[in-house]
């Protein structure tokens, strides 16, 4: 068709995706390592333990340590791969992981999705606590399904 640009050739396709997947690798390290590190030395001190203990009646709900709470943190402000830093030196179970999993994957990168959101014409708030409350909901059904079935 006429207007169309041509396919470019394949050594500079390759280029092209190498380029974009290193910037994307990129971003994502200079998020998650800090992160991690961050939590393991934490891991060393008493303030991990005072905080999670702080936190430790919310996340116990959903059958998670209070030091989840971090990792909640990191998935509502910025994205998975940063909860995923958070997650990886606290050793949760397996269903701990699932349970963060479900609920990190309904409601996160709240602030930036949520202001996409209000360029649509929606209430981006609207959504965002939709989402947050879809996430508790799901968070607590999982829970219960478990604790029903005799996992947990």
């Amino acid at each position: 068709m006429a207007g169309e640009d041509p396919v470019p050739d394949i050594p500079t396709r390759i280029r092209t995706g190498l380029s974009a997947g290193l910037r994307t690798s990129w971003k994502m390290i200079v998020v998650s390592v800090p992160l991690y590190v961050g939590v393991t030395l934490l891991k060393g001190t008493p303030v991990l333990d005072l905080l999670g203990r702080a936190f430790a009646p919310w996340m116990g709900i959903f059958g998670l340590p209070g030091e989840a709470a971090f990792a909640f943190v990191a998935a509502f402000v910025l994205n998975l791969y940063a909860a995923i830093a958070v997650m990886v030196p606290l050793q949760m179970d397996s269903f701990q992981v699932t349970q963060c999993g479900l609920m990190m994957g309904i409601a996160h990168n709240l602030i930036v999705e949520g202001g996409v959101l209000s360029t649509t014409g929606t209430r981006g708030w609207v959504l965002t606590l939709c989402r947050v409350a879809l996430a508790v909901a799901a968070g607590l059904l999982l829970r219960g399904l478990y604790f029903l079935w005799g996992l947990v």
